[in-house]
């Protein structure tokens, strides 16, 4: 089993390096093309973050473990939230001020909902198809609104700003070929290891995508958030997670449902499922309540985090 450790390990690095060459150089192109900064911000940069787990849930799903697909869509926006956020305000509070960032919480509410909804029953080709048409709408309708707001709005601004500078069209696209490829082969590696350590263990690959897999592909959220918290760049340290958690549902939650459809695990339902909720509940709390609305302090930070390690141990006491 060291062997598989070795190779999931391997994965993880080369995965998280790979869809950092891809975002690069996918932005660059587009910018040669004459794409605007903002567009190329919300749509290659934001679905890239994503790559690691579209690639790690269509291999999952091709191979016929919807589980290790289904644990890493939802144990990602978990991970997110809790660890993502929770460690990133331990670091330094977060208050965000964009008009257009509360109005993506509500957004994401509904769309977890939403889903939610959808796997009571099981995962259909239908239910896919609903996703993949839920997230054209979102960004046609994010898109639309940080146009509208560029100007004004501090998170459009944040989100121009960050984009990767230009790049010479020959290293642009071997920036983005070997990106591609990285992200296939490190996936493909992934996968083998991950199942073979749940085999090994005797879980589930469910559990494996909702721990180690999950926590691995959200690296490239962790390391955005934290640098942008440390640039003081906080609503964008938030736009990270949330758009990566309306992602996640969306372009790979779809993928197990379209490639290989059928019931969800039952604990997915009762536990899983719901404690994604309850994680959003609360973003959506500190985001637009009435106390503290758009700042998370350290305190809860703290309890964001603490969470994440409580549902965590739950997992592990339910393995052993």
């Amino acid at each position: 089993m060291l062997i598989d450790f070795l190779a999931l390990v391997f994965g993880l690095v080369v995965l998280v390096y790979a869809a950092d060459w891809f975002v690069d150089g996918a932005s660059s192109i587009a910018r040669n093309l004459g794409v605007s900064p903002l567009l190329i911000g919300l749509t290659i940069v934001g679905l890239g973050t994503s790559a690691p787990e579209i690639m790690v849930s269509s291999l999952a799903s091709l191979q016929g473990n919807p589980g290790l697909a289904v644990g890493n869509a939802i144990g990602s926006n978990i991970a997110n939230m809790g660890l993502i956020l929770g460690a990133t305000a331990l670091i330094a509070p977060l208050a965000f001020h964009s008009r257009l960032l509360k109005r993506e919480l509500p957004v994401l509410m509904l769309i977890s909902i939403a889903c939610y909804v959808l796997a009571l029953d099981g995962l259909s080709v239908f239910d896919g198809v609903l996703m993949l048409l839920g997230l054209v709408v979102f960004l046609y309708w994010l898109i639309h609104s940080a146009m509208a707001e560029r100007k004004n709005d501090v998170l459009a601004k944040e989100v121009e700003a960050e984009i990767p500078e230009e790049m010479p069209k020959i290293k642009a696209w071997i920036f983005f070929v070997v990106g591609l490829l990285g992200l296939l082969i490190s996936s493909k590696v992934l996968v083998w290891a991950a199942v073979n350590i749940a085999y090994a263990m005797g879980v589930s690959d469910l559990v494996i995508g909702l721990t180690i897999v999950a926590l691995g592909t959200s690296l490239p959220e962790l390391a955005a958030s934290v640098g942008s918290v440390l640039k003081g760049e906080d609503d964008l340290a938030v736009g990270n997670v949330i758009g990566s958690n309306v992602y996640n549902l969306l372009a790979v939650f779809s993928l197990p449902a379209l490639i290989a459809p059928g019931p969800i695990g039952a604990t997915v339902i009762s536990r899983d499922f719901p404690v994604m909720l309850a994680f959003t509940a609360v973003l959506f709390i500190l985001g637009v309540g009435l106390s503290k609305a758009g700042h998370i302090n350290r305190w809860e930070g703290g309890g964001l985090l603490s969470a994440y390690l409580l549902y965590q141990w739950t997992i592990y006491q339910n393995v052993i």
